[in-house]
Formats: structure tokens, C-alpha cells, sequence
């Protein structure tokens, strides 16, 4: 709060319009990285690295995407699914998810507590999916019970999923 008061102090006193910054956590079991066998300097790695996490759309991950391609070859299965969480964590940050847990049953959603939900259009989405989406009482946390045993197969359900609730809000 007290940085808050000084950056607000520092635009004038102006309270409103202060972005929080929030970085979902993403958890999906599988390997999600520059392999040194692709980007064999260091410091080159690192300054890739860097410029992932700069991507703010999909336009932007495609053009990263093709610029990797024509510098190094082929991308590695992990570099895509690097750039594919990418694509994920931005979903997190528009639908509001602050963590996501998923592994070969399905996932577990944690909403950002400052997440503005519109409760009727979430309870729309669950009904929809009868059986495989629930929200836990307890913790309020959004459980998805789905067979994805192949990590690919993990990695589109949980894009799609986000790419869904991200919709709704």
C-alpha cells in the first residue's frame, strides 16, 4: 500500500489507475525451456529468455517464433512449449487465474484475488460441462477432471480451457 501512496503520489495523487503486476504460476509437468543443445551460449540463452517474457501476444510469440527458426533451426519440442505457456500465462492474466496445476487427471484454477468474476456466466460455462468442471466450495478453486495422460495432449487442453475463461470475463 505505502508503494501505492508513493507512485500515486508521484502521478499527481491520482489512486485510480495503478496496474497491479501479477505473474501467474503455471504448473504442467513438463519440460518448458531453451535446451543448450538448440542455443549452445549462455548469455545468448539468457537474452532469449528475456525477450519471451517481453511477448505480450500471439502475433508477437509467431514472429519470435519464426525469427528462432531462422536463426537456429527447427524448434525443439521444449521451445514450444515454452512459447505455447506463453501464450497460456497471457490467458491466465485475462481471465484472472493466478495458479494452475495440472498434470494426467486434469488441472486445478486459482483465481487472483483482485479477479472480478462474473459468477452467473462461470456457473453458464460449468453447466455446460457436466461432470468435468467444478468449483470447489471450500477454496474456490476451479477444478477441471479430464484424461490428459500425453503431455501434448495436456498442454491444448489447458490453452483451451484458459483460452475459454478468459473469454467469459
Amino acid at each position: 500500500m505505502l508503494e501505492e501512496a508513493v507512485a500515486a503520489a508521484r502521478v499527481g495523487g491520482k489512486l485510480a489507475q495503478i496496474t497491479e503486476h501479477w505473474s501467474p504460476h503455471i504448473n504442467l509437468g513438463m519440460p518448458v525451456l531453451i535446451p543448450d543443445t538448440y542455443i549452445p551460449d549462455l548469455n545468448l540463452r539468457l537474452s532469449i529468455y528475456r525477450r519471451i517474457a517481453e511477448l505480450v501476444d500471439k502475433e508477437e510469440i509467431e514472429s519470435f517464433a519464426a525469427e528462432l527458426i531462422d536463426r537456429f533451426g527447427t524448434l525443439p519440442d521444449d521451445v514450444q512449449n515454452l512459447l505455447k505457456l506463453v501464450e497460456i500465462k497471457q490467458f491466465c492474466r485475462k481471465a484472472g487465474v493466478a495458479r494452475i496445476d495440472a498434470g494426467p487427471k486434469g488441472a486445478v484454477l486459482s483465481f487472483h484475488p483482485s479477479t472480478k468474476i462474473d459468477i452467473a456466466k462461470l456457473m453458464q460455462y460449468i453447466a455446460r460441462q457436466p461432470g468435468t468442471v467444478k468449483l470447489r466450495p471450500e477454496d474456490q478453486k476451479l477444478v477441471f477432471i479430464k484424461a490428459w495422460e500425453d503431455l501434448s495432449q495436456r498442454l491444448r487442453g489447458v490453452h483451451r480451457v484458459l483460452q475459454e475463461l478468459a473469454g467469459l470475463f
